[in-house]
Parts: C-alpha cells; sequence; structure tokens
C-alpha cells in the first residue's frame, strides 16, 4: 500500500509528506497530526483521519497480549561492545529499538565507545554485530577515521570497506541537529534495501548545543521542549529501522551535594526518561574505565570494568 492509498491523500499531499520525510505508513502512522497540519497544510481532523489509516494497514497502535509482545522481542538485535563484562552489563549487547545514554565527565570514554559501535555494527551477527551501517551526528568534532583504522584492524576489518559504512555529519547548531536526525530517516530509508541497512544512529554529543545556546532559567522550559522532542525523534528512528541508538551526554557537578557522587548528567528527568538504558561512565587507573548500569526496564544495577586500547574497548 502506498501513501497515495491513503483515503484524504492525493498527489500534491503525498509529495509534501516524502519531503518532510515521511514516506512510508508506519513514518506516518507513529507521526502527530500537528506534525502533519503543519507539513502538509491541511486540517486537523484529516491529519488526524490519515494517521488512522495508516496506523490500521500498518498495524501499529493497537491493544497486543503479551505474547505477541514477547514474539516481536526476539526479532531485537544485540550489539557487541568489544568488551564481554560491558556487554553482560546490557544481557549480551546493546539492543535495538531502543536508547541507550552513556554519560560521564570527559576522558571517560564516551566518544571511544561510539567509534567502536560504528565499526562492531558492521561486523555480522555470530560475532555480535548487526551487518549494517552507522549514522553519526557529531556536534563536538570528535570524530576521528584514524580512530576507526584503529579499530577496525583490531576486528579484522579492512578500514576503508568500514570508513565507507559510516556516514557522518557535522550539527553546528541546535536545530541543525534536530534537522541531522530527519535526514538520517531518509537516508535509511534509501539504504533499506541494501547490504547494509542503517542499524546504528550516535549523536555525541546530544546535549552539547542545548547546553551553550539555552543559558539561563528564563530559557529552560525552551530547551527542555526542544530536547524532549529531538530525543523521540531519535528514538522513533530506533523503532521504525530496528536500530540501536547510542546518545552521549556531558555531565555537570552539582555544588550543593555534600554527600555521593556529586556529578549528574544534562537535561535532567526529560533525558533519563527517554533513554531506554542509563550509563555511568568513569575514569580508572590507565586504560581501565568503569560502566554502571543506572538505568534499565528489565535489568539490576550493575557495574563492569572495560579497558580502551589502541585497538578499541576490550575487557
Amino acid at each position: 500500500m502506498d501513501i497515495e492509498d491513503l483515503p484524504g491523500v492525493g498527489p500534491a499531499i503525498a509529495e509534501k509528506l516524502r519531503e518532510a520525510g515521511l514516506n512510508s505508513l508506519e513514518t506516518i502512522a507513529v507521526s502527530s497530526p500537528a506534525e502533519l497540519v503543519a507539513t502538509a497544510e491541511i486540517g486537523e481532523a484529516t491529519a488526524a483521519k490519515i494517521i488512522n489509516s495508516a496506523r490500521e494497514a500498518a498495524d501499529i497502535g493497537g491493544f497486543e497480549t503479551g505474547d505477541k509482545i514477547l514474539e516481536r522481542r526476539l526479532g531485537v538485535g544485540k550489539l557487541t561492545t568489544g568488551s564481554k563484562s560491558f556487554d553482560d552489563l546490557f544481557g549480551g549487547g546493546l539492543e535495538t529499538q531502543a536508547m541507550t545514554e552513556f554519560y560521564g565527565e570527559f576522558g571517560s570514554g564516551k566518544t571511544q565507545i561510539a567509534h567502536q559501535l560504528a565499526v562492531n555494527v558492521q561486523l555480522p551477527s555470530e560475532k555480535g554485530g548487526l551487518n549494517g551501517s552507522a549514522v553519526m551526528v557529531d556536534t563536538e568534532n570528535t570524530f576521528r577515521p584514524e580512530r576507526i583504522k584503529d579499530m577496525a584492524e583490531g576486528a579484522e576489518l579492512d578500514y576503508e570497506d568500514v570508513l565507507k559504512n559510516i556516514h557522518v555529519a557535522r550539527a553546528y547548531n541546535s536545530n541543525h541537529q534536530i534537522l541531522l536526525v530527519e535526514k538520517a530517516k531518509e537516508m535509511a530509508e534509501d539504504l533499506k534495501g541494501t547490504e547494509k541497512p542503517v542499524r546504528l544512529m550516535i549523536i555525541d554529543s546530544a546535549t552539547a548545543h542545548f547546553r551553550s545556546e539555552y543559558v539561563g532559567r528564563g530559557t529552560l522550559s525552551d530547551r527542555q521542549q526542544k530536547i524532549n522532542r529531538h530525543l523521540h525523534d531519535a528514538l522513533r528512528f530506533s523503532d521504525l529501522n530496528n536500530a540501536v541508538v547510542m546518545i552521549t551526554n556531558q555531565v555537570m557537578v552539582r555544588p550543593d551535594a555534600f554527600f555521593g557522587d556529586p556529578t549528574r548528567p544534562i537535561g535532567g528527568h526529560i533525558v533519563g526518561h527517554t533513554a531506554t538504558f542509563r550509563i555511568y561512565l568513569r575514569k580508572s587507573k590507565g586504560e581501565k574505565r568503569i560502566a554502571r548500569l543506572v538505568d534499565s526496564p528489565n535489568l539490576p544495577e550493575a557495574e563492569a570494568v572495560f579497558s580502551v586500547s589502541k585497538i578499541g574497548i576490550r575487557d
């Protein structure tokens, strides 16, 4: 079934929807009426009708029994980090159809993990990969192809082929960052039928631009609303493409915390509620790093020790 087959959608509206990145029944089914009103310049009642028809056609949005959900969960893939103890923290690796947030101070290994995942996603499933390609939104100019070369050689892969399957875009401000997630959806749609479909999205860092642009308490509400929508767009990407979404987050130190660890991630509860898994990274001696699972829907809090070596993330 094509978009044009939906009631209320003619060639002109279909063209506008496609231009906005809403080029499949699934993407329309998980959109809000307000989005369609803004993109296709139609009334709210028509937008709601189109969305409901898309949900019925794509079989999205109704009630399901638990056994059906369990059956669908069997299709969730796992992506290895390169370290067994780190993978065990997630119950076997980072899950597709989920968002995993890594936060910690500078030098704790966030960007190193992002680089390693961009390499590992290209591995076959029997080696812990997803046999796919990666999309990376780089907000702090931290992507280094030289590092990918080291990690690819450590994984016994041809680094030139690996680099060709990592699509990197530099985000210059928060609005550009939001736009790039939309562009990533279009790219994933284009690569869906290829040998290397997009199975990983990285946003490194998700909060840096928002933190620098929205300063002071007066802008807090606007900032949080924008971050909320941005992260939900990324989460939607993971569902539609059965992909892993990995975001990194900066931290701040609470000056009023007299006991315990004063380090807190940026973005407050908005980021905490949106991320499926939350990992707190800390430095240790030398190459060692400590990862702590802070939040998960089905796994207990736990810690793992891994190392960041020349060839990548290892035990």
